[in-house]
């Protein structure tokens, strides 16, 4: 083994494995597809396979040229960083651990045997020297296996991390929506029990031989008018735990969105009449789509009844249209009202302003009688990310409506967003699809 004047003995090594780079790098990847226990090389591209390898024999090469301990240490550095660098590619190519452990073990047996047969063709080097180049190499095949299966061990714990905090969100999500439900189950027994408690005492006066006849008429339309929110609230639970316990689906055909709306809109006209509010339909006359026309019936149906209880001066205006981004794709249902609205806070989802609708309600209550009466007119507003109205603290509420609205939505994969201003009023705007791929039926709802 010549050595050039100014030249380490290892540069003539060095210079030999920089000259072989690429028949050392082809063979690695012929050993590499040979192997049958690697399984995700074969479908990696020549370059993605390589990877960092080629710096990793770059920092090796600067190793054996090495004249001082401050170049060893750069080169090793580097040869760590490459290798730290390849076990990471390796891990987001899905590889296993030990097809990168084998991977290793294929390079180092090639660069072994250039080594060899390096010694081999230069019968005249020195043997220390050669005992240095092979002390180098296996120093650089112990670092890449180090440092590959300690980057491996660094990215499993972080994955690890992440799917706990994932799973802590989970189940903190579920607990939460478990205290939701529990609290709007709640809620519900309550008001039961509330009118339950005037059934219970309108019974009783009409069965008090001393009642008047004012007293008994005046009893006995407080029984009927309480017997009717009793079978409006059941039937509202009824419909909750339906559609949370996934027993309904939805059914898609065709039909004429607007003519719905608008005999919805002529049946509920009597009630806000009826509570001196105004109701407004307007919208195409016809809107012919594709979907479940009973449960898009029952969405509207809730949000106007909705509506129109905790409206107490001005009205409700109900619109629809094909939607003006997307008129093949979707159609819009819009119903706002003039109610009290909410106190302007940040938007989040229905199901979340659900869980604090009662507590809200109270609040903007209690503010709105501070105020004074609500004004009777409303602009409409811009349309913002979803968030529930609440009732008037004065009428209790569970928002059992809502959560209906909240179910039905997902059921149709429809969505809801809603602006609120405090004294100004609601509005709620539902985005329904046209049309359903193949007219397939959704996935149960729950």
């Amino acid at each position: 083994m010549r050595v050039a004047p100014g030249s380490t003995p290892l540069d003539t090594v060095a210079a030999h494995f920089a000259g072989r780079r690429d028949a050392l790098l082809e063979r690695w990847r012929e050993a590499a597809d040979a192997d049958p226990q690697l399984a995700t090389a074969s479908v990696l591209s020549r370059a993605q396979f390589l990877d960092q390898i080629p710096q990793v024999l770059d920092a090796f090469e600067q190793r054996l040229r090495a004249r001082d301990s401050s170049d060893h240490a750069e080169a090793a550095a580097g040869e760590r960083d490459g290798a730290a660098g390849h076990g990471r590619h390796r891990w987001q190519q899905g590889y296993q651990q030990r097809e990168v452990m084998r991977e290793w073990r294929h390079l180092q047996v090639v660069l072994v045997d250039e080594l060899e047969q390096f010694t081999a063709d230069h019968p005249q080097a020195d043997q220390a020297d050669l005992a240095r180049a092979r002390r180098a190499l296996a120093e650089l095949c112990g670092e890449g296996v180090c440092e590959s299966a300690d980057q491996y061990a660094r990215l499993q714990r972080a994955e690890a991390a992440a799917r706990v905090r994932d799973l802590e969100g989970a189940l903190a999500e579920l607990n939460a929506l478990g205290t939701r439900r529990a609290e709007a189950w709640r809620e519900a027994a309550h008001d039961l029990r509330g009118t339950l408690g005037v059934v219970k005492n309108a019974t009783a006066v009409l069965n008090h031989e001393a009642a008047t006849p004012d007293t008994r008429a005046h009893s006995l339309a407080l029984l009927q008018r309480s017997v009717g929110t009793m079978h409006a609230l059941l039937n509202d639970l009824i419909d909750l735990a339906r559609l949370e316990a996934g027993h309904e689906r939805r059914t898609v055909e065709p039909f004429d969105a607007a003519r719905v709306l608008a005999e919805l809109c002529e049946a509920m006209r009597p009630f806000a009449e009826g509570r001196g509010l105004g109701l407004l339909a307007t919208g195409p006359a016809d809107l012919p789509v594709e979907g479940d026309g009973v449960k898009t019936y029952r969405v509207a149906q809730n949000l106007i009844a909705n509506a129109v209880k905790y409206t107490e001066r001005g009205g409700i205006a109900v619109s629809w249209e094909a939607d003006p981004d997307e008129p093949e794709a979707r159609w819009v249902l819009v119903v706002q009202d003039t109610g009290p609205g909410l106190k302007k806070v940040a938007a989040s989802p229905l199901e979340r302003a659900l869980r604090a609708a009662t507590d809200e309600a109270q609040e903007v209550g209690e503010q709105a009688a501070a105020e004074g009466e609500p004004s009777v007119e409303a602009e409409p507003p811009p349309l913002l990310p979803s968030r529930s109205a609440a009732p008037p603290a004065s009428d209790g509420g569970e928002g059992i409506g809502l959560a209906i609205v909240k179910r039905l939505c997902e059921l149709l994969d429809a969505s809801i967003e809603l602006h609120t201003e405090q004294g100004k009023g609601t509005t709620f705007r539902v985005i329904f699809p046209r049309s359903y791929p193949d007219g397939r039926p959704a996935p149960r709802c729950g």
